[in-house]
């Protein structure tokens, strides 16, 4: 493995633990909770952080999605296409991820990140200079794409960090 192979994982194993952190021992309650009216919960922060990163791995490695072809979306039950993945999602809709466990929550978010591992320790250097995405000027470099999906994925588990540290404060 290389250098940059070494460092992706290290990336994607700290989403898995910043997020399986902010989860561990919460109440169905505390999960679907809101600091604010306007707040997301920490149930749909971790939904939507490892739907982004099924999604966008999927795409840049030509492969199916977790959360459809290994049944997650059947087990989580959402009101939602197969194919949402949180993003645009209004107040209303961001209510509407409930009556999941922070097992069913981390184990999804495990099976992505464990996908994410396989695809990025086969990928070479020469790989991320791969064009994924031709619709921005300069067009979006695999590299590029990864570095997004980590630090997207790192914001949101740290949101959901805080909101725990709120609510077991509050408690």
């Amino acid at each position: 493995m290389t250098k940059t192979n070494d460092l992706l994982v290290d990336a994607f194993s700290r989403i898995r633990g910043t997020a399986t952190s902010a989860v561990a021992g919460l109440s169905q309650a505390q999960l679907e909770a809101r600091i604010d009216p306007g707040a997301n919960t920490i149930a749909w922060l971790l939904w939507h952080l490892a739907r982004g990163q099924d999604a966008q791995i999927a795409d840049v490695a030509g492969e199916d999605q977790v959360w459809i072809a290994d049944g997650w979306a059947d087990r989580f039950a959402l009101p939602f296409p197969a194919t949402a993945s949180g993003y645009g999602h209004s107040v209303e809709e961001v209510a509407e991820v409930k009556g999941l466990s922070g097992e069913l929550l981390v184990g999804y978010l495990d099976a992505v990140c464990d996908r994410s591992t396989r695809y990025v320790t086969s990928l070479s250097d020469a790989d991320l200079e791969r064009i994924v995405d031709e619709r921005w000027d300069p067009p979006v470099t695999l590299s590029a794409r990864l570095v997004s999906i980590i630090s997207d994925n790192l914001q949101h588990a740290g949101q959901a960090a805080l909101i725990r540290g709120s609510l077991l404060r509050r408690a």
